[in-house]
């Protein structure tokens, strides 16, 4: 049994990983920036009962994250497994275009609060002496460039470069370092905007042909994730679900599939 703690957890990819741990036995923190899990997500946890608690955090703010850790210690003993997975996205159009509200909440949400959450978790785990500290990558993280979306990939190439870093400093203790490439999913970071709305890309032919052939639902993505967060005892570990050459094999036989996502 591991005790988790995921940031960005009230939907998407970070409420799929969570649901996933439980079915394996672990204890789970959900966090979000809600008072309280919002209903569909609590009646999805309904059979986990008392094996999860959720806590609100902005990971904006230090304190808060503090909080998380905190709550999350006095429930559970000790934490095993810390991700960070809240995120946040900025509107399709050309970063000089891109308002000074939205520029300030993608820092400081990608790459501050995932910076926060790694110090407050590394400093809780040495304490410890065990625990894993993962973070979320995506589109940027590999040095990609795509217009319009280049502030959230500048985020998630300082992520890359933080946890690769982290894992250095960390190396010859009992603490492990990772991260997570889940490849394109279809979630509210493609469909909307930051303010709800529908994202032109939903539009966008050329757009919608690739993320056919490349995405996958966050629950898949998440039944890929978990067994391998359990087992890794890699320091700097890359836990990759769209590698190379699986993204190669489907571009040859995107004409022969059927499934399509948007």
């Amino acid at each position: 049994m591991k005790n988790v703690v995921i940031t960005g957890s009230t939907r998407g990819i970070g409420f799929c990983m969570a649901a996933e741990f439980l079915k394996a036995g672990c204890n789970v923190t959900l966090s979000g920036r809600g008072e309280a899990l919002p209903e569909a997500a609590r009646a999805t946890l309904l059979p986990f009962n008392g094996k999860y608690i959720y806590v609100p955090c902005n990971v904006q703010n230090k304190a808060s994250l503090q909080n998380l850790w905190d709550a999350s210690l006095e429930k559970w003993g000790g934490i095993d497994i810390w991700i960070n997975n809240a995120g946040q996205n900025t509107p399709h159009m050309f970063s000089w275009e891109t308002g000074e509200t939205y520029t300030e909440n993608i820092i400081k949400t990608n790459i501050i609060g995932m910076i926060y959450g790694s110090q407050i978790a590394a400093a809780g785990m040495i304490k410890q002496r065990y625990g894993a500290i993962y973070s979320m990558e995506g589109l940027g993280s590999n040095n990609m460039i795509q217009p319009k979306t280049i502030l959230y990939g500048t985020t998630k190439r300082a992520l890359t470069y933080f946890m690769k870093g982290l894992a250095r400093e960390l190396e010859g203790t009992a603490l492990i370092v990772g991260r997570l490439s889940p490849g394109m999913m279809l979630t509210d970071f493609i469909t909307k905007t930051p303010d709800g709305e529908q994202s032109e890309v939903v539009s966008d032919e050329k757009f919608k042909k690739v993320f056919n052939i490349l995405a996958d639902k966050p629950e898949t993505v998440a039944k890929f994730f978990i067994p391998r967060i359990l087992s890794n005892t890699r320091n700097d570990a890359q836990i990759a679900w769209l590698t190379n050459r699986k993204a190669a094999w489907r571009f040859i036989t995107a004409a022969f599939r059927k499934d399509r996502l948007i």
